[in-house]
Protein backbone atom coordinates (compact mmCIF):
# COMPACT_ATOMS: atom_id res chain seq x y z
CA UNK A 1 0.00 0.00 0.00
CA UNK A 2 1.28 3.37 -0.98
CA UNK A 3 0.03 6.74 0.39
CA UNK A 4 -0.18 9.62 -1.55
CA UNK A 5 -1.67 13.01 -1.43
CA UNK A 6 -4.10 14.24 -4.26
CA UNK A 7 -4.42 17.60 -4.84
CA UNK A 8 -6.79 17.52 -8.23
CA UNK A 9 -10.09 15.93 -7.72
CA UNK A 10 -10.98 14.23 -11.36
CA UNK A 11 -14.49 13.02 -11.61
CA UNK A 12 -13.14 9.75 -12.02
CA UNK A 13 -10.96 10.25 -8.78
CA UNK A 14 -14.61 11.64 -6.73
CA UNK A 15 -16.75 8.49 -8.04
CA UNK A 16 -13.84 6.19 -6.88
CA UNK A 17 -13.89 8.25 -3.48
CA UNK A 18 -17.33 8.19 -3.11
CA UNK A 19 -17.59 4.20 -3.75
CA UNK A 20 -14.99 3.98 -0.54
CA UNK A 21 -17.52 6.19 1.15
CA UNK A 22 -20.70 3.87 0.42
CA UNK A 23 -18.62 0.92 1.29
CA UNK A 24 -17.08 2.02 4.44
CA UNK A 25 -20.14 3.47 5.77
CA UNK A 26 -22.31 0.48 5.29
CA UNK A 27 -19.86 -1.57 6.27
CA UNK A 28 -19.54 0.61 10.01
CA UNK A 29 -22.20 2.64 10.67
CA UNK A 30 -25.11 0.66 11.23
CA UNK A 31 -27.01 3.41 13.01
CA UNK A 32 -27.62 4.92 9.70
CA UNK A 33 -30.90 3.50 7.26
CA UNK A 34 -30.51 3.13 3.63
CA UNK A 35 -32.31 6.47 3.19
CA UNK A 36 -29.73 8.47 5.58
CA UNK A 37 -26.86 7.06 3.99
CA UNK A 38 -28.59 7.98 0.51
CA UNK A 39 -29.35 11.82 1.65
CA UNK A 40 -25.63 11.92 3.12
CA UNK A 41 -24.33 10.51 0.15
CA UNK A 42 -25.49 12.74 -2.05
CA UNK A 43 -23.41 15.69 -0.14
CA UNK A 44 -20.43 13.66 0.05
CA UNK A 45 -18.59 14.47 -3.65
CA UNK A 46 -18.84 18.38 -3.05
CA UNK A 47 -17.36 17.55 0.73
CA UNK A 48 -14.87 15.78 -1.28
CA UNK A 49 -13.74 18.10 -3.76
CA UNK A 50 -13.85 21.11 -0.88
CA UNK A 51 -11.23 19.51 1.64
CA UNK A 52 -8.24 21.11 1.53
CA UNK A 53 -5.99 18.36 1.48
CA UNK A 54 -7.07 14.35 0.55
CA UNK A 55 -4.56 11.98 1.53
CA UNK A 56 -5.44 8.11 0.04
CA UNK A 57 -4.40 4.77 0.21
CA UNK A 58 -3.73 3.37 -2.80
CA UNK A 59 -2.64 -0.66 -3.65
CA UNK A 60 -0.05 -1.74 -6.03
CA UNK A 61 -2.35 -1.27 -9.03
CA UNK A 62 -3.34 2.39 -8.22
CA UNK A 63 -6.91 1.16 -6.81
CA UNK A 64 -8.02 2.92 -3.50
CA UNK A 65 -8.31 1.45 -0.25
CA UNK A 66 -8.79 4.22 2.02
CA UNK A 67 -8.39 7.92 2.15
CA UNK A 68 -8.77 10.90 4.79
CA UNK A 69 -9.45 14.27 4.50
CA UNK A 70 -8.04 17.00 6.38
CA UNK A 71 -8.43 20.56 6.78
CA UNK A 72 -5.82 22.26 9.19
CA UNK A 73 -5.15 20.16 12.35
CA UNK A 74 -8.47 18.32 11.68
CA UNK A 75 -9.15 15.12 10.13
CA UNK A 76 -12.29 15.64 8.15
CA UNK A 77 -12.90 12.44 6.89
CA UNK A 78 -11.30 8.86 7.23
CA UNK A 79 -13.04 5.82 5.28
CA UNK A 80 -11.53 2.74 4.22
CA UNK A 81 -13.23 -0.24 2.09
CA UNK A 82 -14.42 -3.38 4.11
CA UNK A 83 -11.90 -5.49 3.67
CA UNK A 84 -9.15 -3.11 5.45
CA UNK A 85 -10.62 -2.14 8.19
CA UNK A 86 -8.90 -3.82 11.39
CA UNK A 87 -6.16 -4.37 9.47
CA UNK A 88 -3.62 -1.82 10.03
CA UNK A 89 -3.99 0.83 7.20
CA UNK A 90 -6.24 3.17 9.06
CA UNK A 91 -3.81 3.60 11.71
CA UNK A 92 -1.16 4.16 8.68
CA UNK A 93 -3.40 7.13 7.63
CA UNK A 94 -3.94 8.37 10.41
CA UNK A 95 -0.28 8.50 11.53
CA UNK A 96 0.28 10.11 8.31
CA UNK A 97 -2.07 12.77 9.34
CA UNK A 98 -0.47 13.29 11.99
CA UNK A 99 3.11 13.35 11.73
CA UNK A 100 3.55 14.77 8.22
CA UNK A 101 -0.30 16.93 8.35
CA UNK A 102 -0.26 18.19 11.81
CA UNK A 103 -4.04 16.38 12.53
CA UNK A 104 -4.54 16.88 16.48
CA UNK A 105 -8.44 17.16 15.93
CA UNK A 106 -11.71 14.70 14.64
CA UNK A 107 -14.97 14.35 15.60
CA UNK A 108 -16.39 10.23 15.28
CA UNK A 109 -20.36 9.80 15.13
CA UNK A 110 -20.93 8.37 19.20
CA UNK A 111 -23.10 5.22 17.18
CA UNK A 112 -19.61 4.20 16.04
CA UNK A 113 -17.99 2.64 19.12
CA UNK A 114 -15.44 0.47 16.70
CA UNK A 115 -14.58 3.93 15.30
CA UNK A 116 -13.97 5.62 18.95
CA UNK A 117 -11.93 2.70 19.82
CA UNK A 118 -9.77 3.19 17.35
CA UNK A 119 -9.23 6.99 17.86
CA UNK A 120 -8.50 6.52 21.59
CA UNK A 121 -6.10 3.60 21.22
CA UNK A 122 -4.25 6.31 18.66
CA UNK A 123 -3.92 8.66 21.22
CA UNK A 124 -7.36 10.82 20.81
CA UNK A 125 -9.72 11.80 23.69
CA UNK A 126 -13.03 12.85 23.96
CA UNK A 127 -13.18 16.84 25.24
CA UNK A 128 -16.97 17.75 23.61
CA UNK A 129 -19.99 15.96 22.62
CA UNK A 130 -23.08 17.16 20.51
CA UNK A 131 -26.54 15.48 20.52
CA UNK A 132 -26.62 16.40 16.62
CA UNK A 133 -24.31 16.04 13.63
CA UNK A 134 -22.68 19.07 11.79
CA UNK A 135 -25.06 19.41 9.46
CA UNK A 136 -28.26 18.56 12.49
CA UNK A 137 -28.94 15.29 11.48
CA UNK A 138 -30.16 13.07 14.58
CA UNK A 139 -26.33 11.29 15.06
CA UNK A 140 -24.72 12.60 18.36
CA UNK A 141 -21.02 13.86 17.92
CA UNK A 142 -18.01 13.40 20.04
CA UNK A 143 -15.40 15.53 19.62
CA UNK A 144 -11.60 14.32 20.23
CA UNK A 145 -8.08 16.09 20.61
CA UNK A 146 -4.90 14.16 20.91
Amino acid sequence: MRIVEKPAREPALVKELLEVWEKSVKATHAFLSPEGIAEIKAKVPQALREVPLLVAAENEGGRLAGFMGIGGERLEMLFLLPEHIGAGLGKELLQYGMERCGVRELTVNEENPRARSFYEHMGFHVWKRAETDEQGGPYPLLYMKF
